[in-house]
């Protein structure tokens, strides 16, 4: 990945700041929040439970000044696709 992009340790960011950036993931997913008997609350925890064990992580794009939180896969798959953007 280039310097464009940064990963942001989960554990600095405030916690309302991590549960927002978590609700955007889960409702972006398509997450169905009636499926941990928890509603929302249920997923973020889900999702905490995963940085804690290194499946997920926090992207910040410095040059559009936003943040993501992605899968491991999907981390690997976007810098794929950057490399070919900047070899084409």
């Amino acid at each position: 990945m280039n310097a464009r992009f940064v990963e942001v340790p989960y554990r600095m960011l405030p916690a309302e700041t991590l549960d927002a950036l978590l609700e955007t993931f889960v409702t972006r997913q398509g997450y169905d929040t009636s499926d941990t008997g928890e509603g929302m609350r249920g997923w973020v925890a889900e999702l905490k439970g995963q940085l804690d064990r290194s499946e997920l992580l926090i992207a910040h794009d410095l040059q559009t000044e936003t943040t993501e939180v992605m899968t491991l896969a999907q981390w690997r798959a976007f810098g794929r696709d950057l490399a070919d953007d900047e070899e084409g």
